[in-house]
């Protein structure tokens, strides 16, 4: 029997009205036997228990780091309120000047840091 029609056999074999005893019969005769270890339903039992704890550990991973970004995210978000609030107090302006830390005669201060005069 060639691998097509086993793969079609084993396909018909999960259909409600397929007769198992006829398709096991016809797969023995072709000289396939399927023989499983005595510990294999514990193995299977296993994987599958194991499978459901990752996963329940994986959401609980995700929960946790949204929980630490949020908390770290709020207190970014208050550092950079109160680094505006301080910076308006000291300039009396919110400009790109202001940000940067430039006054209005920052060409002159230049000038005599690159000349030295």
């Amino acid at each position: 029997m060639k691998i097509p029609q086993i793969k079609e056999l084993m396909i018909s074999s999960l259909k409600s009205d397929a007769d198992v005893q006829e398709i096991s019969g016809k797969l023995s005769d072709a000289g396939i036997s399927y023989n499983f270890n005595p510990d294999f339903k514990d193995r299977i039992v296993e994987k599958l228990f194991f499978a459901g704890s990752k996963v329940t550990r994986e959401i609980e991973f995700v929960k946790y780091m949204n929980f630490a970004f949020y908390r770290i995210a709020l207190t970014g978000v208050a550092a950079i309120v109160v680094l505006l609030i301080s910076i308006f107090f000291m300039e009396g302006s919110l400009s790109l000047n202001s940000f940067l830390g430039l006054s209005d005669n920052y060409n002159e201060s230049i000038v005599c840091l690159l000349t030295g005069k």
